[in-house]
């Protein structure tokens, strides 16, 4: 009855932290430092983990800024929405599919069945690799390719921001979430 969470220190993934610790027995928290723009978020997310006294990993995935130039990891490109049907130029190719795989062997090693993840396909941005249909497949591909049964958990995928917003606020933890 263990989960490791991918936890950016943001909002959605907060909130998934929190639901994660009412769930499970044993919770740890993994996150991605891929050069992201808004790095106050892997601060919010150390600071958090240590006030829970949730054990917490930093994996660096900066091969991702040289793999995927984007305006989520490059400054000097400005963030511009997709238009006819484009994604964001926010859309880091492949980084939930990483993200996931790289929790999925923590997880593993640990001994942990459940992934936890903060993707909503409701509130999506146009992000395919937020989608649930995504999630399943992956779920489906990291079991056969570990041989080993994971469980990703979504606990955020069919509600909008403002029900993640309520979530929080019935998890008692709604001062973390305006903090960030």
């Amino acid at each position: 009855n263990s989960a490791v969470v991918v936890f950016s220190g943001g909002q959605d993934s907060t909130t998934c932290l929190f639901w994660a610790l009412k769930k499970y027995d044993r919770v740890e928290a993994i996150t991605f430092n891929y050069n992201q723009r808004h790095k106050e978020e892997i601060e919010c997310a150390q600071k958090i983990a240590k006030d829970l006294n949730v054990p917490h990993k930093i994996l660096d995935m900066s091969l991702l800024n040289q793999l995927a130039p984007n305006a989520l990891t490059r400054n000097d490109m400005e963030i511009t929405m997709g238009e006819n049907g484009e994604v964001p130029n926010t859309f880091v190719d492949g980084r939930n599919l990483l993200f996931l795989s790289f929790a999925a062997v923590v997880a593993k090693q640990k001994g942990f069945r459940h992934i936890v993840t903060g993707v909503c396909e409701t509130d999506f941005s146009g992000y395919p690799d937020c989608r649930d249909i995504f999630i399943k497949s992956l779920n489906v591909t990291l079991n056969l390719a570990m041989d080993y049964t994971f469980v990703i958990e979504t606990p955020l995928m069919w509600i909008d921001k403002a029900q993640t917003w309520e979530l929080a606020d019935e998890l008692g933890k709604l001062e973390y979430i305006q903090a960030n």
